[in-house]
């Protein structure tokens, strides 16, 4: 059997995004080699579950913090508004 991460401690919404994205590399590794035993296996895709979802929450986060700049039309910076348009 390998060793698999043993941050399960370490309370997800604590975690970085990069932190967060290198222990969920770290447990799909672990999981896709196939050598963890069964109820570890469930126990690291459950704490996967929850690093996948703090990810894509703080994605989201950072993007409706991202701003375009405004252009006039003379192409000079008018101003900013959110990326998306909303």
């Amino acid at each position: 059997m390998t060793t698999v991460p043993q941050t399960a401690a370490i309370d997800v919404s604590s975690l970085s995004f990069e932190k967060a994205v290198e222990e969920l590399e770290a447990i799909v590794s672990a999981l896709e080699r196939g050598d963890v035993a069964l109820d570890k296996s469930i126990e690291i895709y459950e704490r996967g579950e929850a690093l996948k979802k703090h990810c894509e929450a703080l994605l989201s986060a950072a993007e409706n913090r991202i701003e375009k700049i405004r252009l006039d039309r003379a192409g000079k910076p008018q101003g900013v508004e959110p990326l998306d348009g909303e």
